[in-house]
């Protein structure tokens, strides 16, 4: 007698994803290797997917670089509570930018870029704008104010995340500190003066202090 037969399996469509699961997979692939090794096809891989059903929820890598920016900046860029002076409220939303990219560097390296934004976090931007036009400039010099606000934080973000890293990687003497060694006083007098003293010096966090020299300079008499 012979055995039935197994009823046979349909094939159905692949298991439905939703753009919570991509946002939150792309986030963690970046996290851990960086920008630069999340492409569309890893996604859809890491996700048990393939790429045409990423394509449901984002049209492009640009794009779901758009949703991480939003998400990064729904979770971390929180409003402060802003003075009523326009030149503090200058630095507290400019400080409230660095604290929140300086915990996520690569957040950093999309947007110097400089055509990709979190929307959500043009509030800031326009605090900074809005208050170096109280203080006296004309719109177009407050957006060139505004430039070289973040110039100077993304800048400051960058090198202090790229310093760490390359310590983190090699614990021997770096280039700089090797040639500071040997600096010679009679060329270099100011140098070999603090020679010795040049990395802790650097490695101090002095963010606050070059961001309000900058808008006084911004905002000094002309």
């Amino acid at each position: 007698m012979s055995q039935p037969s197994a009823p046979r399996k349909t094939l159905g469509r692949p298991p439905r994803i939703s753009r919570e699961e991509v946002v939150t997979t792309a986030r963690r692939i970046v996290d851990a290797e960086g920008v630069d090794r999340l492409t569309m096809r890893r996604l859809a891989t890491e996700i048990g997917s393939t790429p045409m059903a990423l394509y449901h929820h984002v049209r492009n890598k640009e794009e779901l670089l758009v949703l991480l920016l939003d998400d990064y900046a729904t979770r971390a860029l929180h409003r402060p509570e802003l003075p009523p002076q326009s030149r503090e409220r200058i630095i507290v939303a400019a400080a409230a930018i660095h604290e929140a990219l300086a915990a996520c560097p690569w957040i950093v390296e999309v947007l110097t870029a400089d055509d990709l934004m979190a929307t959500s976090a043009l509030w800031f931007v326009e605090q900074i704008v809005d208050g170096l036009v109280e203080c006296g400039l004309s719109p177009e010099r407050a957006v060139h104010g505004y430039r070289a606000i973040w110039y100077y934080t993304a800048g400051e973000i960058v090198v202090r995340a790229t310093a760490a890293r390359r310590r983190t990687d090699d614990d021997r003497p770096t280039y700089r500190e090797r040639v500071f060694a040997d600096l010679d006083p009679s060329e270099l007098p100011r140098l070999a003066q603090v020679a010795d003293r040049w990395s802790p010096l650097t490695a101090e966090d002095t963010y606050l202090d070059g961001l309000r020299a900058l808008v006084n300079g911004l905002l000094a008499p002309r």
